[in-house]
């Protein structure tokens, strides 16, 4: 069931020694980071961010090497990726509203693909949804009534109008936007 989205973006140090700030599609900037060797924080954590940066690379044609010396592969969550690219002035990929909920921490790290909000993101690669899936009762000891009671509480419109203003009060925009079938359909 859709639940909600929002975008990646590609921050960076404010200095952009990779010349990125502006750049339309992330496989553009990401192969100017690369040809610029300019560092570049992976998550390197098999999470949704990471294969997101690996797909990424991938229409780029360039598959990072964490032993060239700018390519980092952290292996580590968000929060720290981030953390890690602001002391040492590193590009990063990731999602619009750890940014935006961790920006205040960040002062060295701008959007440099991406645009302001979700609406100047023209590159369709960055959508970031977000979905629940009830797990199969067949595959265990499930309790399927209270999984389908989630469900119905996370897609409903109520709860889909709370996640649309989460985040516009602090930031000027939600950190996640709706997308359940109840609330597009409302």
């Amino acid at each position: 069931y859709d639940v909600m989205y929002n975008d990646f973006v590609t921050v960076g140090p404010a200095d952009d020694p990779a010349a990125i700030a502006g750049t339309p599609l992330a496989s553009d900037a990401f192969a100017a980071i690369a040809a610029a060797e300019s560092t570049f924080a992976s998550r390197g954590d098999e999470s949704g961010t990471h294969s997101k940066e690996l797909s990424i690379w991938e229409s780029t044609g360039i598959v990072p090497d964490p032993a060239w010396s700018w390519y980092k592969s952290l292996g580590q969550g968000m929060g720290s990726n981030l953390n890690f690219s602001n002391e040492v002035g590193a590009y990063t990929l990731t999602d619009r509203g750890t940014f935006l909920s961790q920006s205040e921490s960040l002062p060295e790290l701008v959007v440099m693909v991406g645009g302001a909000s979700i609406d100047e993101n023209v590159d369709p690669a960055l959508l970031n949804p977000y979905g629940v899936i009830p797990v199969n009762p067949e595959k265990g000891d499930i309790n399927i009534d209270l999984a389908d009671q989630f469900v119905a509480w996370i897609t409903s419109v109520e709860t889909q109008e709370e996640i649309g203003d989460y985040g516009v009060d602090a930031f000027g925009q939600p950190l996640f936007y709706p997308d359940s079938e109840a609330w597009r359909s409302r």
